[in-house]
């Protein structure tokens, strides 16, 4: 999920209004053509020393007949996340050496694995149960490292404290430890990391489960009404709210039109210039005072794509961690969220039809049931590592109790992908023939 912080905020609204980039347009674009033709924004220049951006969004090609994909989808038989066990190598698990050897030389192996099947689960080996030996883990299998998509806002720290370490807290904080996070790929505004790798430096005493789900079998499983009513109307997220407008109330009524409409265009200005979102800012209301507050709304998108390798449709849709319904009825098992104050007033999200539509009740009910029905819950130990395609896996976390410590690295793609592209066009090509 999107996560603000309310000085990045500050300082986006801050620098929007300071430059003269905040009274051009932000340009909107279509739910296929948001990768290609994204904006450059002040945030796309990473600093020599960081690895790379995340790389932007590939949507692919329209798909011609969503339900005859659907339908072919159910014909076959999926794997999905298989486990490599060093014991199962013949390898001690102390032994970081022999562990090291044997990713480097099945790299290629490992890779057509996590794209083939959507993840890879690791167990028993030592070698990863410290940073540098996670580091060198997937540097030997030739994982090429990204920022992290919420980089420019520092969203997430990073597991040593280095600002510039590729390995990233995975949402290990005791006061979210209640917080269920809903299954989702990493994909923020119009960059989407191509891969990722999971990894478990301290388990939490219970619970903290690391989730993971198939986007081939949500996509399979969902009702082809819904499938073909999303396909064709788009989805849209709601990724932030502000709710310091109340003072707009106070302007004179023939003032407040011209005023609103300021205000809407800068502070759109303003984030879209610090997060590479193209965001469309929309007045509402929130609280029980009905207090004026902008809901940022991201473009309308296709829930379902084509995997940018394999050319298999899946679903690449963040409703179960986005949508407030589903939020809130996870609320009363786990308790509440607590959007209150600081940060947390920002940081509400919700789900729509790419016409700004609502979704009824019981569809997302039906999307959760397809969701959940599909998890895979993933107890790590120290070392465990999921090394994720994170257009074709979903994942998010357990609710626990304890100390936990997982770090993340986020890639920008791999050696060898676009091999494995062109073998994969290859077949499609034979099999038609």
């Amino acid at each position: 999920m999107v996560k603000f912080s309310i000085p990045a905020v500050a300082v986006a609204i801050g620098a929007g209004l300071s430059s003269t980039y905040a009274f051009a347009p932000v340009a909107n674009t279509g739910a296929r053509s948001v990768a290609s033709s994204a904006p450059l924004f002040m945030s796309s220049v990473a600093a020599p020393e960081q690895s790379p951006l995340a790389p932007l969004t590939v949507w692919g090609d329209r798909i011609p007949d969503i339900i005859e994909s659907q339908n072919e989808l159910k014909s076959r038989k999926m794997d999905f996340a298989p486990t490599i066990k060093s014991s199962d190598l013949g390898l001690a698990s102390d032994d970081k050496e022999g562990q090291l050897a044997y990713v480097r030389e099945h790299a290629m192996e490992i890779k057509q694995q996590m794209v083939d099947n959507g993840a890879v689960i690791f167990r028993e080996f030592d070698l990863m149960k410290e940073q540098e030996g996670f580091v060198k883990f997937y540097e030997a299998i030739g994982m090429k490292t990204c920022l992290d998509p919420l980089h420019s806002v520092s969203a997430r720290p990073t597991v040593n404290g280095d600002k510039n370490s590729p390995v990233y807290e995975a949402v290990n904080k005791e006061s979210r430890k209640n917080f269920f996070i809903g299954m989702h790929n990493e994909f923020v505004g119009t960059r989407a990391p191509r891969a990722a790798a999971f990894v478990c430096f301290k388990a939490a005493e219970e619970g903290g489960e690391f989730l993971i789900a198939d986007g081939r079998q949500i996509f399979r499983d969902l009702k082809t009404e819904l499938v073909e009513r999303l396909y064709n109307r788009n989805i849209r997220y709601s990724v932030m709210e502000l709710p310091f407008f109340g003072w707009v109330d106070n302007f004179p009524e023939f003032v407040r039109p011209t005023a609103m409409g300021a205000l809407k265009g800068l502070v759109s200005a303003a984030i879209n210039a610090k997060v590479d979102f193209s965001v469309d800012m929309q007045w509402g209301e929130a609280g029980y005072d009905n207090t004026k507050m902008l809901q940022a709304r991201a473009p309308s998108q296709p829930p379902i794509l084509v995997h940018p390798v394999t050319g298999e449709p899946h679903w690449f849709c963040n409703v179960h961690s986005h949508s407030s319904k589903l939020r809130k009825d996870r609320e009363s098992i786990y308790g509440a969220e607590r959007f209150e104050d600081g940060a947390s007033q920002i940081n509400k999200s919700d789900m729509y039809y790419g016409d700004d539509g609502a979704i009824s009740d019981e569809d997302l009910e039906h999307m959760d049931e397809v969701t959940m029905k599909n998890v895979q819950f993933v107890k790590m130990t120290e070392g465990d590592v999921v090394l994720l395609d994170n257009y074709k896996c979903m994942h998010g976390r357990n609710v626990f109790d304890g100390t936990r410590k997982h770090g993340v690295a986020w890639f920008e793609g791999w050696t060898g992908e676009e091999e494995m592209k062109a073998k994969a066009q290859q077949s499609k090509q034979a099999a038609m023939a």
